[in-house]
């Protein structure tokens, strides 16, 4: 199915139909704007691709622009009800995302130092696995599934989703704090209840500020929550990563 409108119809329309054929685009409206909708898959991946190539609005299911050179997101969907990918490539902000992703999102094994910009409502998993982020400010607000954002450089998990399924935080700075009372699940999550009350109670005490332990109040969760730490020995492991107060 294609309608192509006909009043005032603009002179761009041939050019779109000539994208959508080269990048096997089926089904799809061009609206007033330029913009298309699409029902179905859009893939665009591996192509090399500095730039989008259309501007979409909607797509009904998976939309694929990962394995590119792409430096942004302009011109992508704002609607997507499967999955989005737009991993490895090299890009620097997640402005123009979609605002709501049905499915799962990934932004993976970019150049990412924020997440300001990414869809608040993700119904699968979000996965920012392997970028510069410092900070999860700016993550979806819920997550239907994992929240998977290892291989970063997280000194705190201010910011973290209101409601997430599991979470996947290795391989950074505040690993080794989480590691002190959390416990992963045989895939390497953090999946329990207890843990992510816990969690939450860690946040609450505002124990790090930017990249300044407060380490008396860590020695006193622990304390609290029957995990307890010396001073000493809390300094010693985390020195490298945080300056301690």
């Amino acid at each position: 199915m294609k309608y192509i409108r006909t009043f005032n119809e603009s002179t761009n329309t041939s050019e779109i139909e000539a994208i959508c054929k080269k990048y096997n685009i089926k089904n799809y409206i061009i609206n007033e704007d330029d913009s298309i909708d699409v029902d179905g898959n859009v893939d665009l991946s591996h192509e090399k691709l500095k730039v989008l190539p259309l501007k979409f609005r909607k797509v009904s299911g998976n939309f694929d622009c990962g394995y590119n050179q792409l430096t942004s997101l302009e011109g992508g969907p704002q609607s997507i009800g499967g999955n989005f990918h737009c991993n490895y490539s090299k890009l620097t902000s997640l402005e123009s995302a979609p605002k709501r992703v049905g499915g799962d999102f990934e932004c993976g094994s970019n150049k990412l130092t924020t997440l300001e910009g990414a869809p608040q409502s993700v119904g699968g998993d979000f996965e920012c696995n392997d970028n510069n982020l410092t900070s999860l400010e700016g993550a979806p607000q819920s997550v239907g599934g994992i929240l998977w954002c290892d291989f970063n450089n997280l000194k705190n998990i201010d910011y973290l989703p209101k409601t997430y399924k599991k979470l996947n935080i290795n391989e950074n700075p505040i690993s080794k704090i989480l590691d002190l009372f959390t416990k992963l699940d045989e895939y390497g999550l953090i999946s329990n209840r207890e843990d992510k009350d816990l969690i939450m109670d860690f946040i609450d005490r505002e124990m790090i500020q930017q990249d300044i332990l407060l380490v008396n109040r860590l020695v006193e969760f622990l304390d609290d929550i029957g995990k307890p730490k010396s001073r000493e020995e809390l300094i010693e492991l985390l020195k490298n990563n945080y300056t301690i107060r």
